[in-house]
């Protein structure tokens, strides 16, 4: 049987600010076309490999 899944926690105070922060400096950060390509072939690879649940 599974097990029931806890509320997420609401982030307030520093921890909001920090987490807000990471958000919003990661918005702008770009994956490199190398980075990109790389994580596409190994996607491809696993979903080949699963054919059955994609």
């Amino acid at each position: 049987m599974a097990k029931p899944i806890k509320e997420t926690p609401i982030l307030r105070g520093k921890e909001a600010e920090y987490f807000f922060t990471k958000v919003q400096k990661n918005e702008t950060k770009k994956v490199s076309e190398k980075e990109y390509k790389r994580a596409v072939s190994i996607f491809e690879k696993v979903k080949e490999k699963n054919k059955r649940l994609f």
